[in-house]
């Protein structure tokens, strides 16, 4: 199979489950509703606006001419698309926004990633409705007068591409001035680095569904200086493709394995280094390496940036990427990628010392650092040293040290409760203030760390061709520490696209508990591993 259909059968794998989420009844009164959990199993209240994105997948499979695509040309592909994109109207409110976790929520991420796909699927397929053109309208007024709290780079560039597209489709110049400043504040929070602003620094995963947005929005409004900004963003996410064709992880600010190829192949039409990423990135596809994002809320994204990928793939592709040897500090991301011998490091400094490690193109370790199940007043909560903070960092030629406190790992669960209670304030004032209630909850979930009681200093150290990792934990008394050990997986933020599931995180839990159970008072847990 060649590198270019991989894209196309990854993504038509999805394609059976995003039928199964799709009310396909026309006699029903939630057909083209994408929300299984709300139209069948009616365990939800409203349905989510984010959804209805998924008719550009079945747009994408409709269009796609491949020897494997039983979709391809199907009618009935075609009325459920055209149904979605009406449903995804019925059910916004009146000013064009919709839902996404809770009622009134007006979610900008939804709204434009589903309108978005309303807008390709309906030119794609060519469809003419007068009233799906003026949602289209509605949608993009309310976008471009609304300001999400938070700084979601891959948001602001989605929503610029949404208007341009929008502007494209109407031949007008109403939303020129939303679309000139939301790109000048999606240019504004690059960092000289190359990467986009997420949240809390950089995530390599979510800068690649930038990266999407920007390559199609410089093809549609070529300037310089976008082109420039192109340019770093690419050398950047070159950076994190590990050897084995795996990409981003738990070091990233976002914990993503996100990695979207359509930008990649856009650019590559100009400049061949971003083919050496996507290709890099093929071949971790190929092993299998990709992570699984077929859950009912996520399954859309990946699945048509694949295809659009398929579709507008450069068949002349360049020889493979080769990094050379040494350090690549990033001391504004804090993330540090060494390539020694046959080994890279990728470590994040403002998350502890996480750190991915491989060997002859190989995952050695994934290290999330040590956690501490601790009881506290009869209950038991998660003490972690991978949340982002500004720790003690010092770095010479053979050594890297990081200390700090630990901090509470974020695991906030709904209760019936908690429900009723969103629910009250969303069906009375909340409705009026909904980035109120978001930030809110973002700092609740996802933003700021709360420091606990145990003082971690990580130190790593190449010698004799091997890397010593020495950990040692300092706290006033041990006895309530139920459990300890270090994950390669563990993440303690609330992030949509994170705690996915990818083949590199079969590797067990490293126990510490044991070695926690001998010691006293005063006395320091101390680890130390050659890799």
């Amino acid at each position: 199979m060649s590198h270019r259909d991989l894209f196309a059968r990854s993504a038509l794998a999805n394609i059976p489950k995003i039928l199964t989420l799709l009310d396909r009844n026309p006699h029903s009164p939630t057909y083209g509703c994408f929300d299984r959990n709300f139209w069948h199993y009616k365990i939800i209240d409203f349905p989510s606006g984010m959804a209805q994105e998924f008719v550009l997948p079945l747009a994408l499979a409709y269009s796609t001419n491949t020897l494997e695509n039983p979709f391809y040309h199907q009618q009935v592909i075609r009325d459920w698309v055209k149904a979605g994109i009406i449903y995804a109207a019925q059910s916004a409110h009146r000013d064009g926004s919709c839902d996404d976790y809770f009622p009134y929520e007006r979610a900008s991420g939804a709204a434009a990633f589903s309108l978005l796909a309303c807008i390709e699927s309906y030119t794609q397929l060519g469809l003419e409705n007068p009233t799906l053109l003026h949602f289209f309208s509605r949608r993009a007024d309310w976008l471009a007068n609304y300001q999400e709290s938070g700084q979601l780079s891959n948001h602001q560039a989605l929503i610029t591409l949404c208007l341009l597209r929008l502007s494209e489709l109407f031949q007008t110049s109403r939303w020129r001035q939303a679309i000139a400043q939301r790109l000048e504040l999606v240019l504004s929070w690059q960092s000289s680095e190359g990467w986009f602003q997420e949240y809390e620094g950089c995530d390599p995963g979510y800068h690649t569904m930038t990266i999407s947005c920007l390559a199609r929005i410089y093809q549609l409004q070529p300037e310089v200086r976008l082109k420039e900004a192109l340019i770093k963003a690419v050398n950047l996410a070159a950076q994190f493709v590990h050897p084995d064709g795996s990409y981003g992880g738990e070091y990233t600010s976002r914990n993503t394995y996100n990695f979207f190829p359509h930008g990649f192949e856009v650019i590559g039409h100009w400049m061949p280094e971003a083919l050496q990423v996507s290709d890099r990135f093929l071949e971790g596809l190929a092993k299998g390496l990709a992570p699984c994002y077929a859950d009912d809320h996520i399954i859309g994204h990946h699945t048509w940036n694949y295809l659009l990928a398929w579709r507008d793939f450069v068949p002349q592709r360049p020889a493979p990427m080769v990094h050379p040897q040494g350090r690549v500090w990033l001391k504004e991301a804090k993330i540090l990628i060494e390539r020694r011998e046959n080994t890279e490091l990728y470590l994040a400094l403002n998350k502890g010392g996480v750190f991915k490690l491989f060997r002859n193109n190989q995952l050695v370790v994934s290290d999330t650092q040590i956690s501490f199940q601790v009881e506290v007043k009869g209950k038991l909560k998660n003490c972690v040293a991978h949340l982002i903070d500004t720790y003690n960092i010092n770095i010479n030629d053979e050594e890297i040290t990081i200390a700090g406190a630990m901090g509470w790992a974020k695991q906030k669960q709904m209760t019936p409760l908690n429900l009723l209670i969103l629910r009250i304030v969303m069906l009375t004032f909340g409705r009026f203030f909904p980035n109120l209630i978001r930030k809110l909850l973002q700092n609740m979930l996802i933003t700021g760390k709360q420091n606990a009681p145990f003082y971690f200093m990580r130190k790593l150290r190449w010698s004799q061709g091997k890397w010593c990792v020495t950990d040692e934990v300092h706290t006033q008394t041990w006895h309530n520490v139920i459990h300890a050990g270090i994950s390669g997986d563990q993440t303690s933020i609330y992030v949509v696209m994170s705690r996915t599931f990818q083949l590199n995180q079969l590797q067990p839990w490293i126990n510490l508990t044991p070695k926690v159970r001998t010691l006293s008072v005063g006395e320091a847990l101390k680890i130390e591993r050659y890799f």
